[in-house]
Formats: structure tokens, sequence, C-alpha cells
């Protein structure tokens, strides 16, 4: 799905809706009370959010692991998978394994260290250690108790922050942002924080890392190339913005709901109208791996990175629960 525009701001459909979201909230709030946390035997480092959709937790698991794989440690991803039929726990095999069945996020990370879908996280986090990993890196997970984490990390866009900060459905909440920021060791923004959420970080007496999405060097050369762009992400938006700050001359743009399955004939119609604009067709990694094997070719990408503006501040929160860079 894709967020409601009205999430954004508070308005009166938001207000309507709010028992609703308190409820939600309190569902949330009593499932991780009487959760019953499994312990595993190496640290665990949440990567998570508080809002649904697309706030860049996969990019800073991935920046993260690249970083703990550097200083030698043996990082393995863990992952519900979501959008995959994969229950799990199951390695992630990328020769064999496709985005039907393991999910999207999943390939993505089994791209820099090797990545487990499990649905029921403890069984996941058995078998990464088994296989050897020292540590485990959960994309996503901040809500589900079943798990004890050592380090949470809340990820944020920061154009976005906590929308208007209800719970679902009248807002994109997943619990109140006061409350998930009491458990969280840091809150990291992406990008310009327009919304102020480092201030509610401040208020919860937590660190603030700022990082950004940086598009790779594939960037330069859609400096004014005309460009059919596509996306379904949790705010496609973004990745729109990102090409016109490459100088990509957007012909068209076209917004699916997140993780979407995409069917031959949407990308059959989005080449044809290239073809008859004399533009590239370009999406997402993330979408990438969802497309027709067949057709991936005809469909260019732009990655993205994430860059620490204070990696600094890494370190420290590592050193807490025993892990040093």
């Amino acid at each position: 799905m894709r967020a409601p525009d009205f999430w954004r701001d508070d308005n009166v459909l938001a207000a309507c809706l709010a028992p609703l979201g308190a409820v939600y909230a309190w569902a949330v709030a009593r499932n991780l009370e009487r959760a019953e946390e499994y312990r595993p035997a190496v640290p665990v480092i949440c990567v998570g959010n508080i809002v649904a959709g697309g706030a860049g937790k996969t990019p800073v698991a991935m920046a993260l692991a690249r970083r703990l794989l550097a200083a030698g440690r043996k990082p393995h991803m863990l992952t519900r998978g979501y959008g995959g039929s994969e229950v799990g726990p199951r390695a992630v095999d990328l020769d064999r394994h496709d985005a039907a069945r393991m999910g999207d996020e999943a390939l993505l990370l089994a791209e820099v260290a090797p990545t487990w879908v499990s649905r029921w996280r403890p069984d996941g986090a058995v078998a990464a250690v088994e296989m050897g990993a020292d540590l485990i890196i959960m994309d996503d997970g901040f809500q589900n108790g079943s798990i004890a984490k050592d380090l949470s990390l809340v990820v944020v866009d920061g154009s976005y922050g906590f929308g208007n900060g209800r719970p679902i459905p009248a807002g994109p909440c997943r619990e109140p942002a006061a409350t998930g920021l009491r458990r969280a060791d840091a809150l990291v923004i992406i990008g310009e924080d327009r919304a102020g959420t480092a201030e509610l970080a401040e208020q919860a007496g937590i660190p603030v890392l700022r990082a950004r999405l940086a598009p790779g060097p594939e960037g330069a050369a859609l400096m004014g190339r005309k460009v059919v762009a596509f996306a379904g992400i949790g705010r496609p938006e973004k990745f729109f913005e990102t090409l016109k700050g490459c100088g990509a001359r957007l012909v068209t743009t076209t917004a699916f709901p997140d993780h979407y399955a995409y069917d031959r004939s949407e990308i059959e119609d989005l080449l044809r109208e290239a073809a008859a604009n004399d533009a590239q067709v370009i999406t997402t990694t993330k979408d990438r791996v969802r497309l027709p094997e067949d057709l991936r070719r005809k469909v260019a990408v732009l990655p993205v990175t994430l860059d620490w503006d204070d990696a600094d501040l890494l370190p420290p929160l590592l050193d807490r629960i025993g892990v040093n860079l």
C-alpha cells in the first residue's frame, strides 16, 4: 500500500480516525508488554522505524553491515522477508531465490552480508549463530517483542518525520513517537530534518545521527537525459526528486505501492512509452528485483548509498554492546 496523503498533516479525517488509532497503539503496546523475548548468543542490532512505509531502514542496515565487515566482524542480516512467501528460517541464495519468495529487501541485504528470512525471528537468529554470525543486524522489527535487542536504531525520513504523529489508521505511526523513542538507543535522520524530529529525540534523551542517500556514479550519466521513471517503494516521490537532482528530464513518473509485484504488461507499457519519447525507463534497485527477469536488462537503475554525516557517533553506540569498529 501507499501511505495516504492525509497521514502527512493533521486534519479532520485523521481526527475522526483517532479512536481507531488509539486501539492500534494499545494493541502494539500490549503485545510488546506480553512478549517473551528470546536472547540470542550474539548481540542484536535492530534497524527499525516508527512509521509505516519507507524511512530508509534497509540502506542503514546495509551501510552498518559494510562498516562491521570492514572491521573484521561477521554480521548476519535478519529480516521477515516482507512481500515474499518464505516462512523460514532460510538463508538467502541470490542464485536461486527471487523476490516472490524472499521479498525484495532480503535480496538487497544478501548482496552485502549473509541474510536470513524468518517470520519467527528467534528461529532466524538461532540459524545465523549456528552458521557463524558474531552479531545480528535485524532489518525492521522494532515493534516485535519476540527477540531481545541490544541496540535499537530508529530511522526516519527527515522530510516526512512522523507525519501527523497519529497511530495507524489516523496517521503513519505504529506507536506514538514519544513512546517508541523512549525504547530506542538513537535516532537516524536521513536527509534534512524538515519535520523537527531531532527535537523529539532530544526530549527522549537519545543521540541523533544524520545521514543522506547519495546517488551512485550512474547519476552523472542522467544529466539532460529523458527518462520514464517508476517506483514501488514507501515514498516514490523521493526517488523522482533524486532523478531531478541528477539533471534527468522526467517525461512521466509512475508511483506503485510499496513491494508491488509488477505485471509484465505494466513494464511493457512503460517501455513503449519510453520508446515513443526517445527516453530510458528507470527505477530503483529495490524495484528491479521484482521485475520479470527478461525485462530487467531493458530498465535502467539508479543505485543510492547511505553516507553518514556524523559517522563518529556510531562507535560509542556500538561500544555499549561490546562491538568495536
